[in-house]
């Protein structure tokens, strides 16, 4: 053995992964969480329809994953029935407050490299604190799907999340690792210390025995107050008025006013024909015009019985092609983060009904600031905004910002057949079309096309492969790819989910592997 040893590739997870399908006949439910997707699960048993099952999966997921979603955040969903064309898009995007100043976001001259490669401001309060909230349209957005699609009564609908929030928070190792992430910027708010960092530390598994739960504080309270008095409640009742006293004590200006005149859109989807069937992509501010470009980019590239290394590599190249367009049109409009942590859940009824929803806190756990009289874990949607003046993303009161999510339905005339989506901020792109071109192109079935390697390409230059991937697909790839493990953490992928209805009413949902909680249920 001579001196120069060569050091081995370190390998977070030297073990061989393989999340289950769900199938049957009837309606389906698939989510970052499977709890929350068994909540959705027992609305289409009790008869409601895929919307009421999204609704509660959506609210179940408040309870179970605050480093992704909440009431506190925003979001899209696309629904469509049979028979119904287009599809709708509900929009629950990101507003900025009526109030929001850019003169209160200084610049320090240095660039922010950890999560937006743009310039930083002081004491990163467009990051993290009260400064950074927009307006938390989630709950409208919910009560829009529910209101239009919805078949059972919201009390039944919150019922799940009501007692899951009772429970509290799974104290396991994945949980440790997500709160540990936030930590050093929870410490910094005293309501959110105090729920998740007991004795100043992020709460830990038991070395043996099951892990218990720890409570999250006024949450429940609040959850069981929309149970009674409505969902409104949350922008015009106690429950406002809670969270406006709480933001105004912080020094926010999120305010009273801003909750009790925000609204749910509804949009018709974006058809575009692919395939001989259509995609109905998100209406909005969203990834869609992107990935309508990668569409057609891709049109005329042969298809195999399975993804070559030449497919692969006019992927990756339609891609990059279509994040300069993306980016050429919109100056430096869109955020090229890393930190964005997102949630997917995709639900379908026994009536043929598919409801893609994504939904977000933007960064894990968003501003990292819980309100103390509702429990409300609140977005820090102000870092999507650029915070140079004069650009065409700059802060500005009442604006929308640019978003990187995309639940998606694929239908052969009026009939939904594939419903899906992802999180993982820009990474949300790349995942959903492979794999909605895994299963709908090149026919895998789902359970096999969620296990198969992808590619990532997040903008104009750059490749990250998945090191299972073999030589020659490597090769393809335009310039040298980053080949880097598919892991929990670190998160070098998006996380997609899918349902597929099939031609005799069969459904089959699956959930990404490598998310630990996550899971399909049939109904």
């Amino acid at each position: 053995m001579t001196d120069a040893y060569r050091l081995p590739e370190h390998v977070t997870q030297n073990w061989s992964l393989h999340k289950p399908a769900a199938r049957g006949a009837g309606g389906m439910v698939v989510s970052q969480v499977k709890v929350a997707a068994e909540a959705g699960a027992a609305m289409l048993e009790a008869g409601g329809t895929a919307a009421d099952a999204a609704v509660a999966t959506a609210f179940a997921l408040a309870t179970l994953e605050p480093w992704n979603s909440g009431l506190g955040g925003i979001g899209f969903a696309q629904v469509m029935k049979p028979g119904m064309a287009p599809a709708e898009t509900i929009d629950f995007g990101p507003v900025a407050p009526a109030g929001l100043d850019a003169s209160a976001f200084p610049l320090t001259g240095r660039m922010k490299q950890d999560l937006f490669s743009w310039p930083e401001v002081e004491g990163d309060r467009n990051i993290h604190g009260p400064l950074s909230f927009v307006i938390p349209s989630s709950v409208a957005g919910y009560a829009l799907l529910h209101e239009r699609h919805g078949r059972l009564p919201i009390r039944e609908v919150l019922a799940p999340a009501v007692a899951l929030a009772r429970r509290g928070l799974p104290a396991d190792w994945y949980t440790t690792l997500k709160v540990a992430s936030s930590a050093s910027v929870l410490r910094l708010y005293p309501e959110s210390a105090r729920i998740y960092l007991p004795n100043g530390l992020p709460p830990t598994t038991p070395y043996q025995g099951a892990p218990g739960f720890f409570p999250l504080g006024n949450l429940p309270a609040t959850l069981e107050r929309l149970q009674q008095a409505g969902l409104r409640d949350f922008y015009e009742g106690e429950v406002a008025a809670q969270m406006a006293a709480d933001i105004r004590e912080m020094g926010g200006v999120l305010s009273a006013a801003d909750l009790a005149g925000c609204r749910a859109r509804v949009l018709p989807a974006v058809a575009v024909p692919w395939r001989g069937r259509t995609l109905m992509l998100s209406n909005g501010l969203t990834a869609a015009p992107t990935m309508r470009r990668v569409l057609e980019l891709m049109a005329d590239v042969p298809l195999g019985a399975e993804p070559s290394a030449a497919w692969y590599g006019s992927f990756a190249r339609a891609m990059q092609a279509a994040y300069a367009e993306r980016l050429a049109g919109l100056g430096d409009a869109e955020p090229e983060g890393a930190d964005t942590c997102t949630t997917h859940l995709t639900a379908c009824d026994k009536d043929g009904m598919m409801v893609a929803m994504t939904t977000t806190l933007l960064s894990s756990m968003g501003s990292r600031v819980v309100l103390p009289r509702s429990g409300v874990l609140m977005n820090n949607g102000v870092m999507w905004f650029d915070p140079q003046p004069g650009t065409p993303n700059a802060i500005a009161p009442g604006k929308r910002p640019l978003t990187n999510m995309s639940p998606v339905i694929l239908a052969a005339g009026d009939q939904p057949q594939i419903a899906m989506g992802a999180s993982g901020g820009r990474r949300i792109l790349a995942a959903v079309l492979q794999l909605l071109s895994f299963v709908a192109e090149f026919g895998m079935d789902p359970e096999a096309a969620a296990h198969h390697p992808r590619i990532d390409v997040s903008g104009p230059e750059g490749v990250t492969a998945d090191r299972r991937l073999s030589p020659e697909v490597l090769a393809a790839l335009p310039g040298t790819p980053i080949v880097v493990e598919h892991a929990v953490l670190p998160l070098n992928f998006a996380c997609p989910n899918l349902i597929q209805r099939g031609p005799a009413g069969e459904v089959t949902g699956i959930s990404d592997a490598l998310t630990p909680w996550s899971g399909a249920v049939a109904a």
